[in-house]
């Protein structure tokens, strides 16, 4: 890391990019310090999901009932004055449900029927997909689109989302009947998969304390629309070196088998690996980190600490490997101690 710095030392923000850099600072310590009123704890969730928004990603949310996953999500649009909506994942849920459909309108003066498109909750800026693994393939499909391109197609016609557009889906590890596993296209969509662990007794005791008084926080507003798609054009502008870019590419190829540098561990253990997507978003994560720190430069420190949102949903493990115990988080923490950084 210390290279890296040295290694950027000289690259200097230009006057709107330094003032750039304190505005979204701010914002970020804001955001934090009102979020905490209602969503006690869990830190680094609530970091990975803003690292993600300023990088135009998405993130899906797994853990327990209980752990404040939707509270979370309603606390974020509140304060980023977004337009929400929630969609509730069933297995009945049809495409149409969350896209829109078209009915028929007829003129009472005239007589004539005509269809108009009635958009469903999918244009909206703040999506909660809850549960999203309850409903089945054809409905998670129709996510596929938005998400990659931010429009929607309904028939022959083309809409363009509202900017900007952030997808957070929840699910739930532990209760698997009735569910239908995401496909991997599905989940290569998401920037991250952050998991939400149970809290400490400190932050349960806080938790417990704010949830049962009686009286709950008021969010406000803390930045517009428009000024996060400003700061999400300024993310994408952080200079990152090529020793950056070559470390990023170099832990996702080392998640793939069968290749001629791949490892006999991850040969033995893994049957897919991550793709390109994965090392593109480690780059737009770490510039968001960095930015969210209040550097202008990204260091290889920043793809280390994003490597287990990014990869673990990218990774698909053989039989060998959940019958020793195996877990995608222990593969990336072994890839991490024995991928080097490159030489300067």
């Amino acid at each position: 890391m210390a290279e890296d710095i040295k290694e950027n030392k000289a690259v200097s923000a230009p006057i709107d990019e330094a003032k750039a850099l304190a505005d979204i600072k701010n914002v970020h310590k804001k955001i934090m310090t009102e979020i905490g009123k209602v969503f006690i704890g869990q830190t680094k969730v609530v970091e990975e999901v803003l690292y993600a928004l300023f990088a135009k990603g998405h993130v899906l949310l797994i853990g327990v009932p209980g752990l404040g996953k939707t509270l979370l999500v309603n606390s974020l649009a509140k304060l980023l004055d977004l337009d929400f909506k929630r969609v509730q994942f069933t297995p009945d849920l049809m495409p149409s449900d969350i896209i829109g459909t078209d009915i028929i309108e007829e003129n009472t003066k005239t007589g004539e029927r005509n269809f108009r498109f009635v958009k469903g909750p999918l244009f909206t800026q703040v999506l909660l997909a809850d549960e999203i693994n309850r409903t089945p393939p054809k409905t998670q499909a129709a996510l596929l689109q938005v998400m990659q391109e931010r429009k929607i197609t309904s028939g022959t016609t083309t809409y363009d989302v509202q900017e900007p557009f952030f997808v957070l889906a929840t699910q739930n590890p532990i209760e698997q009947e009735g569910t239908y596993p995401l496909p991997e296209a599905q989940l290569d969509r998401f920037m991250f998969n952050v998991r939400l662990e149970y809290p400490p007794t400190e932050e349960e005791i806080m938790m417990v304390k704010a949830t049962t008084s009686g009286s709950m926080e008021d969010l406000k507003p803390v930045i517009t629309s428009d000024r996060i798609i400003e700061l999400q054009e300024i993310v994408r502008r952080v200079p990152v070196s090529d020793r950056v870019i070559k470390y990023a590419v170099a832990i996702a190829e080392a998640t793939r088998p069968n290749q001629p540098k791949s490892s006999e561990f991850v040969n033995n253990y893994i049957t897919w690996g991550a793709g390109p997507r994965a090392s593109q978003y480690l780059i737009l994560g770490a510039k968001a980190r960095a930015v969210l720190q209040g550097r202008y430069y990204v260091a290889c420190e920043d793809i280390r600490a994003l490597a287990f949102s990014v990869l673990r949903h990218r990774i698909m493990l053989n039989f060998s490997a959940e019958a020793e115990g195996i877990t995608p988080d222990s593969v990336i923490e072994k890839i991490i101690k024995t991928v080097l950084e490159p030489v300067g």
